[in-house]
């Protein structure tokens, strides 16, 4: 799949006030300072797509991008300690939990992971939410490009060893890095796929 256009919707503070659910769409979320918005822009073409900032917690609503008129795009707030107030901090949670579990037309939450770290705690019990809730989801390891290949692939396969754990089943993962565009062919190859799986349901 190529992108040849992405177009900014609206920003929402509550699921209620997204774009009406005629599309499919994919939701990008993953701990503050994960590298979601320089995916998204790599991902797109646009470097000015998605806010990029050193502080996290940029992003604090629910922003939706139409792709090729044919699918939604939607970058979600951060999880984790973000430097934004306590009162914004602890609005976060009923906002994304909310959006993942009412939003009709979510084909998969995309979860990003920073591929030089060992298994974080809050992401694993996020992705426990996940599988209480039964929510379909995606697994991206990001900055890949921040360290050996050896080494990525060795923090990959630990993380996923912590989930076989507590599944059966394994989610689909891709590799990623914003800088050398590792992983953008593969993802948008699978989106694309997905969406031929389900044109019946749109």
């Amino acid at each position: 799949m190529d992108i040849k256009q992405a177009v900014f919707i609206k920003s929402s503070a509550s699921y209620k006030d997204c774009p009406q659910e005629k599309r499919p769409e994919y939701a990008f979320i993953g701990r503050s300072n994960v590298g979601k918005s320089s995916f998204i822009n790599m991902l797109t073409g646009n470097n000015k797509l998605a806010k990029i900032s050193s502080k996290p917690g940029k992003t604090q609503l629910i922003n939706h991008f139409l792709i090729n008129n044919e699918w939604f795009l939607v970058d979600l707030p951060g999880y984790g300690y973000a430097k934004t107030s306590k009162n914004i901090r602890n609005g976060f949670a009923p906002m994304i939990s909310e959006y993942v579990l009412q939003r009709k037309n979510l084909i998969y939450l995309c979860v990003l992971i920073d591929s030089r770290l060992q298994p974080q705690q809050i992401d694993l019990d996020f992705i426990a939410q996940l599988g209480e809730n039964g929510i379909p989801f995606v697994l991206i390891f990001t900055k890949s490009d921040k360290q050996s290949a050896s080494r990525t692939q060795s923090n990959v396969q630990t993380f996923l060893d912590t989930l076989s754990r507590e599944w059966e089943e394994l989610p689909p993962y891709f590799i990623s890095s914003a800088v050398t565009h590792k992983g953008k062919e593969d993802f948008l190859d699978f989106i694309q796929n997905t969406n031929l799986s389900i044109q019946d349901y749109f």
